[in-house]
């Protein structure tokens, strides 16, 4: 009796050992089969369309610092700040008693010089109908009063440089305005010194009908092109309005200082609500003009060395490299060697090595 039981329990102990083992097998061929098996995505190019917001400032479109280009003293400012002024308008008269006196001087010189003038020319054509008859007069009297008239035609001509010249620094006396705009500051008042060392300008002059949205665009999206020729802005002074701006340039060159690139567009300014100077906000529609390849984040890997995509081909890993472009939304553009159709891992990590055998098990992209 004793002995059977021993037997019994034997055999229920063989048996459970046996249902062990096989219940392990399984589970490691379970398990075993969801390390061969990885999630994979078919690589395809999709359209890159991103809208972004950046800062941005208004600058007039034509601005004017004007100085005194002469030494003297302010006899009238006719202009104020805030004041509309017209191309050619006289803004500011100065007095320069030196430049009037140096004026005076050369009109005068020029009056003798041409009264010398008509002298010698009158004697050497009186000389000259006279030696028509023979014996009358030498021809060296007729050649000295040739020369005598030619060099008091030069001396005309060199006083006529002369009153030019001091004409211009008497013009300079008058400050006009080089455009049509606005005046934004005043700097004196009459009776002022004033001369080409002033550290400040006396007056400023702003054309504000037209304004400059400057947005300054970093270098990574420089190589974009705007859906529109035509973006809407903000600006913290007027809190609820949008604007409309039109492209009309591009610096052409980074920023080294910022790595960004200037683009300007043009605000027609003309109820003059806004100002030069206020900072604005610009939302820009970007994207390329072909399409490109665009992966979830976690298919893209990194390490010290490198940034990379893990491409399965025939059951294999491959590591791709590539560069980051554009973010949007859940995806990111990525440029490398790589083809529409490839089967990228969908959670790529640098300790899947090159060369590893896995079983595909496609997911949607």
């Amino acid at each position: 009796m004793r002995r059977s039981v021993i037997i019994i329990s034997l055999a229920v102990a063989v048996a459970t050992l046996i249902s062990s083992c096989a219940s392990g097998d399984k589970k490691k061929e379970v398990k075993d089969s969801s390390t061969d098996s990885v999630a994979v995505f078919v690589l395809k190019k999709a359209p890159v369309n991103k809208r972004l917001t950046f800062p941005a400032e208004l600058t007039p479109i034509e601005k004017a610092e004007l100085y005194a280009r002469v030494s003297g003293f302010v006899r009238e400012f006719r202009v104020d700040i805030g004041d509309h002024v017209k191309k050619g308008e006289v803004l500011v008269k100065l007095d320069a008693p030196e430049i009037e006196s140096n004026y005076a001087f050369a009109n005068s010189e020029l009056q003798t010089m041409r009264s010398k003038y008509l002298t010698s020319k009158d004697n050497y054509s009186r000389m000259l109908s006279a030696s028509k008859v023979d014996g009358t007069i030498a021809g060296a009297e007729l050649e000295k009063s040739k020369n005598q008239m030619l060099a008091d035609s030069s001396s005309v001509e060199a006083s006529k440089s002369k009153l030019s010249a001091s004409q211009q620094f008497r013009d300079y006396l008058t400050i006009c305005a080089p455009f049509n705009g606005i005046v934004t500051q005043r700097n004196g008042d009459a009776g002022t010194l004033t001369g080409s060392g002033n550290a400040k300008p006396l007056l400023v002059i702003e054309n504000v009908k037209v304004l400059r949205l400057r947005i300054p665009v970093p270098e990574t999206y420089t190589a974009a092109i705007p859906d529109t020729s035509v973006i809407e802005f903000s600006v913290d002074a007027m809190p609820g309005k949008t604007y409309s701006a039109a492209l009309t340039r591009k610096s052409g060159s980074i920023n080294l200082s910022n790595r960004t690139e200037t683009w300007e567009f043009a605000y027609q300014n003309s109820e003059n609500g806004l100002k030069p100077g206020m900072f604005a906000n610009a939302t820009l529609n970007l994207g390329r003009e072909e399409f490109s390849f665009q992966v979830p984040p976690s298919a893209i890997a990194t390490n010290l060395e490198k940034r990379f995509v893990i491409r399965l081909k025939e059951g294999k890993t491959e590591w791709i490299d590539v560069k980051n472009g554009f973010s949007q939304n859940d995806k990111i553009e990525i440029f490398g060697s790589l083809n529409e159709g490839d089967l990228l891992l969908v959670g790529a990590t640098d300790e899947i090595k090159p060369g590893t055998k896995l079983i595909a098990k496609l997911k949607k992209n």
